[in-house]
């Protein structure tokens, strides 16, 4: 054997386990608080998680009253119409008239809303 280099023999512990591996001995038990304990939610907090709650269900119920809305004016809008163009006219269903300008309407805000976020947006660095 070299000069330097000393063997190293490793005993397993007296408490080994079954797979021979030593145990950790007299290792302190380290009591766990749970998840739920150490994360207290303050008053504004949770005063501010309950006002988001309360104004998703106001925007879905709203939400959903104009659908009823619209679904009823629908039905009782079933008579043809007649359209009249800058070149020319037709007819058409007045639930489908409805239809379409509802979602004309709705695409027509969103662009425009994302075109003035655009516009109006903070100068890049």
């Amino acid at each position: 054997m070299p000069l330097g280099k000393s063997r190293t023999t490793i005993r397993p512990a007296s408490n080994a386990t079954p797979n021979g591996k030593p145990a950790v001995a007299d290792a302190p038990e380290i009591a766990e608080a749970p998840a739920a304990a150490t994360a207290i939610e303050t008053r504004g907090a949770r005063l501010s998680r309950e006002a988001r709650r309360i104004r998703f269900h106001l925007y879905a119920s709203f939400t959903v009253a104009l659908l009823v809305c619209l679904v009823a004016l629908v039905i009782a809008n079933t008579s043809q119409v007649k359209l009249n163009w800058v070149f020319g006219s037709s007819t058409a269903s007045l639930d489908w008239i409805v239809l379409f300008s509802a979602i004309l309407g709705w695409l027509l805000g969103t662009v425009t809303s994302a075109l003035f976020r655009w516009r109006t947006r903070a100068p890049r660095a």
